[in-house]
């Protein structure tokens, strides 16, 4: 019963054994290699256009290094206040931008309004010297509070960035969850809807450890080569990361994963919002599920082994869910290998738990 996060789960095992076959024998190095050809030309297929796409490890360093070939030192990030890159990212944007600020924007279950964005970008007009420069929006979908922005929603605020000379990055560690959960392709959910950089996760969804940073107009990406060979992302071995890239997107392993975790989110809700006593704080759209329950059911589960996170909450929007007394506010992640009968364990010692006087 671990729903800790979709990292604490293993590798698909057709990523895995393209590993195992791209260890025999020779190949050339640093990513001038067949396989990483291969995803990199999958990946011009999939966004339907020529791009500049690279291979990273993690997810930090593409989100850090594709906000530092969009910023300058003297630049600002805007992004929700809660944004991953605001709080978890341990200072890499500010570290590899050399120094830019991040800058938060107010909005309920993690999504920015364009009413928000046009008044914060507002107060940062360019132009003047003492305040840093406005450079790029990063968009997080799925968000910290696992909702969705629609492709509308996303095309309206890259058009209110654009007019201002601000490039759109867009945080895109769970893209494939919420790409199947949404009736678009990932063309309209990225470039056509105003995005000039996507940091493609892949980790999350079945990967080993490979990420990749997209650059839907090359031009941006001149110097990108540079940044990751400085950042130490520009492996060696490179083949091991095209190997996984081109086994993700093989035969779409990357939406059938994806669809398998918010699959499971979806039956773990349905039987949890059953339970007396728990409430969802916001909608799951994806694969993340936020809820309160009382003191007791959250005992019973630790004490049965499950494994979660208690979330914080000052992130709850009080209009619209009141935390009770002895509520806990945690967080449920599910994945493409969660295990059905984990999520009945899970929901029966809930329903027990909630019984019991």
């Amino acid at each position: 019963m671990d729903f800790a996060s979709d990292n604490s789960v293993g590798v698909s095992a057709e990523i895995l054994a393209a590993v195992a076959a791209a260890n025999v024998g020779a190949a050339h190095a640093y990513g001038e290699d067949a396989w990483t050809a291969k995803a990199l030309a999958r990946l011009d297929e999939i966004f339907e256009r020529r791009t500049a796409s690279f291979l990273l490890t993690t997810g930090t360093a593409a989100n850090a290094l594709a906000l530092a070939a969009l910023t300058p030192p003297y630049g600002a990030v805007f992004c929700h206040e809660s944004a991953h890159v605001m709080e978890d990212e341990c200072g890499a944007p500010e570290f590899f931008t050399a120094g830019a600020k991040l800058v938060g924007i107010e909005g309920r279950q993690g999504k920015i309004t364009p009413a928000a964005l046009r008044a914060t970008l507002g107060a940062f007009p360019r132009g003047r010297v003492t305040q840093v420069q406005p450079a790029a929006l990063s968009l997080s979908q799925a968000t910290e509070c696992g909702t969705l922005y629609t492709c509308a929603e996303i095309a309206e605020l890259t058009s209110i960035a654009h007019e201002v000379g601000v490039a759109v990055h867009m945080d895109g560690a769970r893209f494939a969850n919420a790409l199947v959960a949404q009736n678009c392709t990932p063309a309209e959910m990225s470039w056509k809807a105003g995005i000039d950089v996507l940091s493609f996760g892949a980790t999350k969804n079945g990967a080993l450890a490979c990420e990749a940073v997209i650059f839907f107009d090359p031009a941006q990406a001149d110097n990108f080569v540079y940044r990751r060979k400085r950042g130490g992302h520009t492996l060696s071995k490179g083949r091991f990361l095209g190997a996984q890239m081109a086994a993700y997107l093989e035969a779409d392993l990357w939406l059938e994963n994806a669809s398998k975790a918010n699959a499971h989110a979806a039956k773990l809700v349905a039987g949890l919002t059953k339970v007396p006593g728990i409430r969802l704080v916001w909608p799951t759209e994806a694969n993340e599920i936020f809820v309160l329950m009382p003191r007791g059911i959250d005992r019973a589960l630790q004490a049965a082994g499950a494994h979660y996170y208690e979330w914080a909450f000052h992130a709850i929007d009080r209009a619209q869910v009141q935390p009770r007394e002895d509520d806990v506010f945690i967080r449920l992640v599910t994945s493409f290998a969660t295990d059905p009968a984990a999520i009945a364990e899970f929901v029966a010692i809930a329903q027990a738990a909630a019984a019991t006087p």
